[in-house]
């Protein structure tokens, strides 16, 4: 299980530094803290925008889902369901990474198809 972690810390360039930073960031999120004012929903509609946001986790594929679970389950990196689009970004780049070792093992496709990546 720890070779488990090491190798997907590494893979997302994770680590004890970047969970600090998820806990503290997810903190700011739940106080409301991050500016305010008129400006304060500019930073959800940019991420929306990006392809961030609540919607577009619906629109992942089972593996994507599968890579959120083992992130908040067992990485304890707190709640994927409202990832930001870089979050979803490295997602994609791991599942995309799975399919291809998948692939190189078996040499056939994963069963779990790809969904399209949508902006906005």
């Amino acid at each position: 299980m720890d070779q488990l972690k090491s190798t997907f810390s590494s893979v997302t360039g994770g680590g004890s530094e970047n969970k600090q930073h998820e806990q503290s960031s997810s903190s700011e999120q739940k106080s409301g803290g991050g500016g305010g004012g008129f400006l304060g929903g500019l930073g959800d509609k940019i991420n929306s925008a990006a392809g961030g946001g609540r919607e577009s986790e619906k629109n992942e594929d089972y593996l994507d889902k599968g890579v959120d679970f083992v992130q908040e389950k067992f990485l304890g990196q707190g709640p994927q369901d409202n990832e930001s689009a870089v979050e979803q970004a490295k997602d994609e780049q791991i599942s995309d990474f799975i399919r291809g070792q998948y692939k190189s093992k078996t040499g056939s496709d994963m069963p779990i198809k790809d969904k399209e990546t949508k902006l906005g």
